[in-house]
């Protein structure tokens, strides 16, 4: 895992001051990314990306009999909703939250999932020295988008871990609530879940959401954690892993191939929920 973080150069990304943009816009960034990166035309990249308030569902949260509602119930509360194009159910997206992308190459040797999520660990703990011995990751059962990967401290989930694979490219994404109440986003969720089953029996088994069983870095750090912070951070572990750190934003070939990954996206979550966010 420390040899796939130690590279060479690392490119730098930051999106985490962009908030007004759809969320579908940074999976399709990070598709593109995986692109790039997986045929050899980009170095490794870190991005880091913060978005103005969205839920964003899986495939199988959309399935359920009256997401309708549950999207109208979201939106009471100041949320939009989109349909993601990875794996996992509901996630919350807001200025508190920090959401980094590792992208690297399966060009040298194949990138197991297990070692995606190790990888992500290990910079997250990297990233957090003062509490690197505290965080743990398993599965924190009444959390939203519950995995075997999910970050925590003292049995409370402050991150999530999701991949995405594109052209011998790996996209390891998490997701970090750093600022504000952790259980309020959670209770969003599971209002949301309500409204959506109604108490319909379904094949999938939903989570039952336990908002006291989540909370930010803040909150388990007993201090403010801003996300802001947390960038520079990142910056800096970043010079401490290589030779080199590339601040580049897309070039125009790549800007091209973005906005090809963009129309996919934007295309299928039109399909998915009915309209286009």
């Amino acid at each position: 895992m420390q040899s796939l973080l130690q590279q060479k150069t690392w490119r730098f990304i930051d999106q985490s001051t962009s908030y007004d943009r759809s969320p579908l816009e940074s999976f399709a960034m990070d598709d593109a990314l995986c692109h790039l990166v997986g045929q050899g035309l980009s170095v490794p990249v870190v991005r880091t990306w913060v978005h103005d308030p969205y839920v964003v569902l899986g495939i199988q949260d959309h399935r359920m009999p009256y997401i309708q509602e549950g999207i109208g119930e979201l939106k009471k509360a100041g949320y939009e909703a989109i349909v993601r194009n990875s794996g996992g159910l509901a996630v919350v997206l807001d200025r508190g939250i920090l959401n980094i992308s590792i992208v690297l190459s399966e060009a040298p040797g194949s990138i197991s999932i297990n070692t995606g999520y190790e990888v992500m660990l290990q910079f997250v703990k990297l990233l957090f020295p003062e509490a690197a011995d505290q965080i743990q990751a398993y599965e924190i059962v009444g959390s939203y988008c519950p995995g075997s990967y999910d970050l925590s401290i003292g049995g409370k989930k402050f991150a999530g871990i999701s991949q995405r694979r594109i052209r011998n490219g790996v996209a390891v994404q998490i997701y970090l609530c750093m600022e504000g109440s952790g259980s309020e986003r959670a209770e969003l969720i599971k209002r949301m879940y309500q409204t959506s089953l109604q108490d319909v029996r379904t094949k999938f088994r939903y989570p039952d959401i336990r908002p006291e069983v989540m909370a930010s870095l803040s909150e388990l750090l007993d201090r403010t954690v801003t996300v802001q912070e947390t960038v520079i951070r990142v910056q800096q572990l970043l010079a401490s892993l290589s030779d080199q750190v590339l601040f580049q934003p897309l070039n125009q070939d790549e800007s091209d191939l973005y906005s090809f990954y963009l129309k996919r996206v934007l295309d299928r979550n039109l399909k998915l929920i009915g309209k286009n966010t």
